[in-house]
């Protein structure tokens, strides 16, 4: 295994599988972790090839690794490098790209976990090749009976307690609010589902994540999709389009719509959910 002068060899840090090598000048101009050495091409045999690099154990065992990453800094840090690199090992072609901190004991367990998986690899870069990924995140809006900041008391009610006719129609108001939610977030979710099944008319496969919190999302209303959709890069002008028109305003109104992309495709390149367990994991390591 091959490293920089003052780096401690012993564990390689995996990035990307590709079929196509990235341009080596290109490669050379990219910072994978700040802490290991220059981003290397390993040759797996039968065309295919890990975009990889040197790491120090002192840094990088399990033990130290999982500390980093419980650090919010040093997890932003290492998912950062992560991209970096296997946006250098997309620079020609397709990529599969592995987990974060996919770790083996030197050049040999790296090639074996390619090799041993050979078929499963060739099968995502056929079915990644000329595709890009594209994220939409549909939340209900603002505004409506869903938004908790339509939902107040009304003036005047004071805490509910009342009696006689002024507590029936307190409570007579409280249930039509409820009801008004419930309506609400029924026609959200339906809106939702109809994005979903415009889009996916123009992708070859999607897959749903779990819908994100609003202490993540920094959003006062629920997020009721969380999707991502494998394109390909022919009818891209098509999935914009479709999804311009689903955005439009009045269209649907009970939700927004946001979307990112074009990204690699790392929601449909799990090689780890194929019937065969991969030897490596992020925060461990694999004995040579």
């Amino acid at each position: 295994m091959s490293a920089d002068a003052g780096v401690e060899p012993g564990i390689v840090c995996a990035f990307a599988v590709t079929g196509t090598p990235p341009d080596p000048v290109a490669l050379a101009s990219v910072t994978g972790h700040e802490e290991g050495g220059p981003l290397r091409v390993l040759d797996a045999g039968g065309g295919l090839c890990l975009v990889v690099q040197d790491v120090p154990a002192a840094l990088f065992d399990e033990e130290a690794l999982a500390e980093r990453l419980n650090r919010p800094t040093d997890l932003e840090r290492c998912a950062r490098a992560h991209h970096r690199a296997v946006e250098a090992a997309a620079g020609r072609g397709a990529v599969v790209p592995l987990p974060m901190a996919t770790l083996y004991r030197g050049d040999r367990s790296a090639v074996r976990a390619v090799t041993d998986r050979r078929p499963v690899l060739e099968a995502l870069l056929d079915r990644l090749r000329n595709r890009t990924e594209w994220a939409v995140k549909v939340h209900a809006a603002e505004g409506t009976p869903e938004d908790p900041t339509t939902a107040r008391t009304d003036p005047g009610t004071g805490s509910g307690s009342g009696s006689g006719s002024g507590g029936r129609a307190y409570l007579s108001r409280a249930s039509a609010r409820r009801r008004d939610r419930r309506q609400a977030h029924g026609r959200a979710l339906a809106e939702a589902e109809a994005v979903d099944a415009e889009l996916r008319r123009y992708a070859v496969a999607a897959t749903r994540h779990r819908p994100q919190s609003e202490r993540l999302t920094g959003r006062r209303t629920p997020q009721l999709l969380n999707a991502a959709y494998l394109v390909e890069d022919a009818d891209r002008a098509a999935f914009t389009r479709a999804l311009a028109g689903l955005t439009a305003e009045g269209r649907h109104p009970a939700v927004r719509a946001d979307a990112s992309g074009p990204w690699i495709p790392y929601s449909f390149a799990r090689w780890d959910e194929a019937d065969e367990a991969p030897d490596a994991h992020p925060g461990q390591e694999v004995p040579a």
